[in-house]
This record gives structure tokens, sequence and C-alpha cells, in this order.
């Protein structure tokens, strides 16, 4: 069994938020993250939540409001941290690289590579320690995340058909080989050679066919969103599904920013599509 420490846990809607550590081999660090189980016999379906730039297994759990939808749709959902972090774990001034600014992949370049395993992380340890801990149903798993956890959940989901059965995201990097946030990281990350880029890049995956499991892909994108433009870019993972043959469910909501304001408002209709695909 992979062991977990118990850091703090909560009654909430009916059901158990727990805060958990453990270690993880991919970032040879210890990682932290929240899970709520509602009550009941399990086995339940659950959907891996991915936050963005900045964020840690918190900021999900106390301002989405997603625990009511959760209990009510038997839902668990689990919440890491965006990162490695402690002494010795390689960082950057700027918000979005480093410690909070992980982008669920494996880097391969100095300073980044002893710990910057996310990928490896997320889709191995994580899902290890709850799926030997929680009663989780392996066969029923989706994810979703926010910005740069949306870009994290769509290459995952595209990538692990094993793993996530449904997929969704509010306002995610679609393409960062063509925003200045994805630019940014993949080179630190993974070196200036390109053609690397793409494995981590849902546009061109969709492209490429990978993730044919998935019957949609719902994403939520307000239109007071201060990064739409730049580094958001809806429209091009319009595009790659409409040129695979492929369902993408891009709703543009007018008036709502970048904040978990957004997310809260959403949420539920989220949870309740994961539930719809994730059925016994």
């Amino acid at each position: 069994m992979s062991e977990i420490e118990t850091l703090g846990q909560h009654r909430v809607h009916g059901g158990t938020l727990t805060y958990v550590r453990h270690n993880s081999a991919a970032t040879s660090t210890a990682m932290r993250f929240s899970i709520f189980v509602p009550d009941g016999k399990g086995p339940f379906a659950s959907v891996v939540w991915l936050s963005g730039l900045t964020c840690t297994e918190e900021n999900f759990t106390a301002k989405a409001g997603a625990y009511g939808a959760a209990a009510a749709l038997k839902l668990i959902v689990i919440a890491p941290d965006t990162s490695p972090r402690g002494e010795g774990v390689a960082d950057d001034a700027a918000y979005d690289l480093g410690q909070g600014a992980g982008f669920y992949i494996n880097s391969t370049e100095a300073p980044w590579a002893p710990h910057f395993q996310m990928e490896t992380y997320i889709t191995r340890d994580l899902i290890a320690a709850v799926d030997a801990n929680f009663p989780t149903d392996p066969a029923r798993r989706g994810v979703s995340g926010h910005s740069m956890g949306g870009h994290g959940a769509l290459t995952l989901a595209l990538k692990y058909p094993d793993l996530f059965k449904s997929v969704s995201a509010f306002s995610p990097i679609v393409s960062p080989t063509r925003c200045d946030w994805g630019r940014k990281a993949f080179g630190a990350y993974l070196g200036s050679d390109e053609a690397k880029w793409a494995a981590h890049d849902a546009c061109l995956l969709i492209e490429a066919g990978a993730g044919a499991n998935l019957d949609d892909i719902l994403i939520d994108q307000g239109l007071a969103d201060n990064f739409l433009e730049n580094q958001l870019k809806p429209e091009l993972i319009e595009a790659a599904a409409a040129k695979a043959g492929r369902k993408v469910t891009v709703r543009r909501q007018p008036g709502y920013d970048h904040s978990y304001f957004f997310i809260t408002s959403f949420i539920a209709d989220h949870l309740a599509f994961h539930a719809a695909r994730l059925k016994a």
C-alpha cells in the first residue's frame, strides 16, 4: 500500500474532506493533496482536479464550492499540488516558472529535471496513493482543471486513455506551444527542441488522433478573462477538433473572468458531465 499521512480532516456536505501528504518517487519529494469522499458504500467514481499557476492543493479545495455537487453525485474529488516543493527544489522568481508552475509535464532539463516530474506524479504516484487508501473505482476516473491545470487535464486525458474516461476544463491553455506561458515553461523544462513540445499540446494531440475514447471534451471559457486572447485561445482547440472530426464543446460565458468566482459558478455542471460518463 502507498503510505499516506493525514494532515487534517473535515466534515463537509455529508462527506469527508482529508488533507494528505505522501512521498513521491517521481518528484523525490513529499507531495500534498486534498480528497473529498462522499458518504456511502463505495467504490466511487472520481475526478482529479488540476489547479493553475501559483496554486496549491488548497485553492480549489477552499474556493471552488465543489463538494455539495460531488456529494450528490457520489463522486470522489482529488486536488493535488501544482509542483514539487521544499528544500533543494529548484525555483524561479517569476510566478509562471518553478514552484507552483509544474505544467504537469516531466522536465528533462537542469535544474528542473530532478524534481519536476509532474506527469509521472499525477498519472502514477498520486493515483496509486489514492487508489490504495480510498474507495475509488479505477475504471471510473475523470480529470478536470483550470488554466495551466486545464492544459494538464486535457493533455493527460488525451495521452492516458486507460486512466481517464472523461475530461473537462476551465479557461485551459489549449495550445501551450502557441502562447507565452507555454513557450516559456516548455523551453525551460523541455529544452529548445520544439519537436519535443508537441506531446504536451492538446491541440496537436487531438490532430494526431490521441484520446479517441473521449466522446466529448467540455470547456468553459469566460469572455471577460484577461488572458483569453494572448494565452488561452480556445478557437485553436475548436479548429483542431474540426480537423480531426472530434467533439469539443466550448461554452463561452459572458462577463466571467479567470478567477475562482468563474469556477464556482459552473463546477456543478462539470461534475455532472463527469458523473454521466463515469456511470458504473
